[in-house]
């Protein structure tokens, strides 16, 4: 049970830790608005699918991964 608890704890810290960049990064202004960032606006209707930003959030996840594993 020991390790289940401490997977428990680490992934609430995962989850604490993803609120938190969302938030901080939900301030930046480009963010969101990136050409490739889909939104279609109907009456009463708005979809938004952030593609470009997307890849440039998993671009810079995976850069950082790569680098803390060397």
């Amino acid at each position: 049970m020991t390790g289940l608890g401490r997977a428990l704890v680490l992934l609430g810290l995962c989850l604490v830790a993803a609120g938190v960049l969302v938030t901080v990064l939900g301030k930046i202004p480009f963010l969101g608005r990136l050409p490739g960032d889909l939104v279609v606006r109907r009456p009463g209707f708005t979809f938004y699918f952030p593609l470009g930003t997307s890849i440039v959030v998993s671009l810079l996840l995976s850069l950082l991964l790569w680098l803390l594993r060397r």
